[in-house]
């Protein structure tokens, strides 16, 4: 699947098949920083811009009035939104300082078509990303919507409170397809408003997260993240590989992430925004899963497997 990603600035905008960068106020020249990136010139109207979905910005939001140190963070990611636009949808966020890079991580390990309004402080984190993401090998058969791996399914009503789960069950790292109806492909098929799912307990959808996680149980999900509550993946995999995207919304470096992921998997190359090439530690295949750590890792990671 062909990605777009449109990065708005200050200054002109920029194109190359799959990603391009919007700087609105010169569209003709390219700045020195962006050069290297080998862009061509392209175009995108504001009619264009004002007919895309609004995006909250990426990261751990404050809470007003939760300054408890033992709470989990909140997340605000988009991830749950481009899944249930089921790799539709026109997207655009307007980031401040400091989130650029993320938003185009984000929008990138889901293959969104985003605009990300950016400041021009964060032009050089922006490029280092833009770089990072030229340098992964193309495999779009992994990019494209139905090679998103789902352990169960969420029936997607369009309503808040269903939008509301699906970011809770992402935040959690309980992998999920939009269904239209309930599937028999998926052992679990989430209903809100259903007997068994009833709106009274997706009304608190952390407690209706940790109901549908013990449903599932922790052996048969098929990504777990320990460690760290700020760590989002998408999994995607298709005949006999996988890309794991590992996205960090907590604004720091986390060392020694440990991941598991089910099935027999070896590793074919791992890549970390910010230091490129990268080699996993203690792989080991126990019990049916893959387990493996990552050094380290700031905003973005990709790990490519292959079945053994």
């Amino acid at each position: 699947m062909t990605r777009r990603l449109v990065l708005l600035s200050l200054a002109s905008l920029l194109w190359t098949p799959g990603l391009s960068v919007l700087c609105a106020q010169d569209a003709g020249t390219a700045p020195e920083k962006w050069k290297s990136l080998a862009f061509t010139t392209s175009a995108l109207t504001p009619a264009e811009l004002a007919g895309r979905d609004a995006l909250p910005v990426p990261g751990v939001a404050p809470r007003a009035g939760v300054a408890s140190p033992t709470r989990s963070p909140w997340i605000n990611a988009n991830g749950w939104r481009f899944l249930r636009a089921h790799g539709g949808g026109k997207y655009a966020y307007d980031v401040p300082a400091g989130r650029a890079a993320l938003a185009t991580a984000e929008a990138f390990a889901y293959g969104a078509d985003a605009v990300i309004k950016i400041v021009p402080g964060d032009q050089p984190a922006v490029g280092a990303m833009l770089t990072f993401l030229k340098q992964l090998p193309e495999v779009s058969d992994l990019a494209a919507p139905d090679a998103a791996v789902a352990d169960l399914a969420v029936v997607d009503d369009g309503t808040p409170i269903t939008g509301e789960v699906m970011n809770l069950l992402s935040r959690r790292n309980l992998l999920f397809a939009p269904v239209k109806a309930p599937s028999t492909r998926y052992k679990i098929n989430i209903t809100v408003g259903s007997k068994e799912y009833p709106q009274a307990e997706a009304a608190d959808p952390s407690g209706f997260a940790l109901k549908v996680r013990r449903q599932l149980t922790d052996e048969q999900r098929t990504l777990r993240i320990y460690g760290s509550e700020v760590v989002i993946g998408h999994l995607t995999s298709k005949g006999g590989r996988a890309r794991l995207h590992l996205l960090n919304y907590g604004g720091r470096d986390i060392e020694g992430l440990r991941v598991r992921v089910r099935g027999s998997f070896k590793e074919d190359a791992t890549f970390v925004a910010g230091t490129g090439r990268a080699k996993l530690d203690d792989l080991t295949i126990t019990d049916g899963a893959t387990e493996f750590s990552l050094p380290r890792m700031g905003a973005y990671a990709v790990v490519d497997l292959s079945a053994r």
